[in-house]
């Protein structure tokens, strides 16, 4: 993958400072009345990955894994854009337009594509959506939340210090952790075995069906629905004799008296 392209966006206003206070609490409420909250819209949807096809398939590359499936969605292709060192694509949704975008920085610079984006369009800090894999969650586990710390994440830390803010929202997806600390770097630039890998899909798909509502700002009402438990499958039904095998027996003869 050749370097990181030295265009960059036209000089602009930095993005306005991030609605973190007025919204921080909403990920943990609950019940009827938070369905009613709605927060800012997402303007702008961030995949976290690696460039390169030596990295396509590894664990560390599942945010690119999202917003790729995010751009069939919405139909609409991603392409390179040099002003934003990445690859980009703007939707249009009933809810407004959107933004998509994978850094193509490597995953140490993801700030450096997010914040040139942001800044240009004015995009604040509680309108953008990071997806990324995360350690600290099983395959198959997903997870929303506003702000908080990168948890020793490289594109959260540069993305953090290039916006000036961590009161972006987040999507981590669940890869798993190897166990021992001193691994975790060769881990996420691994490939997962397959059923590793089918587990992760399938949190994408479930992400996906809440697309809508977290681009509509209805975070609260998406929590909900990424962050419910499946419903514990029914026992067995115990199972019914068969009156084919167990034939009636013959009336018995009553014997005269004597």
């Amino acid at each position: 993958m050749a370097a990181a392209p030295t265009a960059r966006p036209r000089p602009t206003s930095p993005a306005p400072a991030g609605l973190f206070h007025a919204f921080a609490d909403r990920a943990d409420r609950s019940g009827p009345d938070a369905a009613a909250i709605i927060g800012p819209m997402i303007r702008l949807l961030v995949g976290l990955g690696n460039p390169g096809s030596e990295y396509e398939a590894t664990r560390h590359n599942a945010g690119f894994w999202f917003v790729d499936a995010a751009a069939r969605q919405l139909k609409t292709p991603l392409v390179p854009e040099r002003s934003y060192f990445g690859l980009a694509a703007r939707a249009s949704t009933h809810h407004g337009p959107v933004w998509l975008l994978e850094p193509m920085t490597y995953m140490n610079l993801s700030g450096k594509s997010v914040a040139a984006l942001a800044r240009f369009f004015k995009v604040a800090p509680a309108e953008i959506l990071v997806v990324h894999d995360e350690l600290d969650l099983p395959p198959g586990q997903l997870r929303l939340k506003l702000g908080g710390s990168p948890a020793g994440h490289n594109g959260l830390k540069d993305i953090h210090a290039q916006l000036g803010s961590p009161d972006y929202w987040r999507l981590r997806l669940g890869i798993g952790h190897p166990g021992v600390k001193a691994e975790v770097a060769n881990y996420v630039l691994r490939k997962p075995p397959a059923a590793e890998r089918d587990a992760i899909e399938q949190s994408i798909a479930t992400a996906l069906q809440s697309l809508d509502l977290m681009l509509a700002g209805e975070m609260d009402r998406a929590t909900m629905k990424l962050h419910a438990k499946p419903p514990r499958p029914k026992p067995p039904r115990p199972p019914q004799p068969d009156p084919a095998s167990n034939p009636p027996e013959p009336p018995k003869t009553q014997e005269p008296s004597r």
